[in-house]
């Protein structure tokens, strides 16, 4: 049952503990990551989806799994291929003995979905995601199927470079909060995950929060206040990206396209979680800036000098802050 606290403050207070707790639950099973963990359970806080992107190897996966064992949430794990079509996910109408139509639910049908590679599968597939991430529902036959709260999509991607893989479409990419990179652990780190993966040891995570519980945090963030310089700095941000007559100068120079409104509201949304877990009631402009590289990096599109000059998306986003 979901904690009743007296007033937001506790609950604020409430939060920034349950995340630390989080944080060493996870920090059992995956070494290292540390900013990583930080931007995936701040955007279920925000009840935003998250495209995890690296190598294979990187414990991806099992960070997914991970979090889904300490939120105490049904985990469904869809792993995409190039034959998966779009009713391996949502679910179909089958006929039973009695000839009558029933509705068997698919794997979509759960709190933590882990969209494994989501890359691997044709664009068809891929967009039988779109109503589910955006309306927390799918329609099957004309009927509509609600999805269970808390719902959260965590998708892993291998890099567009590698074969085999289908860009993502920019309409489901945008449905995404934040996308998140995976780099390499350092070398102490990968000496310690070694040294943890190669035992017959078993490593428990604790349970940490409910699924009540976490939309009642879900709620909190978005009632915290935001003062107006905030909220018109997230504004600014992403008008910076776009390019056009009253577009920035790097914007003109160096993208092909822009930033919508979507990541003016996750920069926002961001920066509330991101001030709560810090132990602030009221974000200021450095918690939008400390989202700002996940919630702009996939709404950006370099042109041509950009990427002549090697210049990265998130080189950009830097000289744009």
């Amino acid at each position: 049952m979901a904690q009743i606290f007296s007033n937001d403050v506790e609950a604020a207070d409430a939060l920034k503990q349950s995340y630390h707790k989080l944080k060493g639950e996870i920090a059992k099973v995956v070494v290292g990551q540390d900013d990583v963990v930080r931007l995936v359970l701040t955007a279920i806080f925000c009840q935003g989806h998250s495209l995890l992107v690296g190598v294979p190897g990187l414990a991806k996966t099992l960070l997914v799994h991970t979090i889904a064992t300490s939120l105490d949430l049904q985990f469904k794990r869809i792993q995409f291929t190039p034959d998966l079509m779009p009713s391996d996910i949502v679910g179909a109408e089958t006929m039973d003995k009695e000839r009558n139509f029933q509705f068997v639910k698919g794997p979509i049908f759960g709190n933590i979905i882990l969209a494994d590679e989501i890359n691997r599968t044709p664009p068809k597939t891929q967009a039988a995601l779109l109503e589910s991430m955006q309306e927390y529902a799918v329609t099957i036959a004309g009927k509509q199927y609600n999805l269970p709260r808390p719902f959260f999509v965590l998708a892993t991607q291998n890099p567009i470079e590698q074969e085999g893989t289908y860009p993502l479409p920019e309409a489901q990419l945008d449905r995404f909060m934040f996308n998140i990179f995976l780099d390499y652990p350092s070398y102490q780190q990968e000496v310690d995950i070694v040294k943890n993966t190669t035992t017959d040891d078993i490593l428990n995570v604790s349970k940490i929060l409910t699924a009540e519980e976490i939309v009642s945090f879900q709620h909190l963030v978005r009632r915290v206040p935001v003062a107006d310089n905030v909220v018109e700095y997230a504004v600014k941000l992403s008008q910076a990206t776009r390019p056009g007559p009253n577009g920035s100068s790097i914007a003109n120079e160096f993208l092909e396209w822009g930033a919508g409104p979507r990541a003016s509201q996750y920069l926002v949304l961001g920066a509330k979680c991101n001030a709560l877990i810090n132990g602030k009631y009221s974000p200021d402009i450095e918690d939008v800036q400390a989202v700002a590289r996940p919630v702009l990096r996939h709404r950006i599109v370099r042109n041509f000098k950009a990427e002549a000059e090697g210049i990265t998306v998130d080189n950009l986003i830097d000289k744009l802050i």
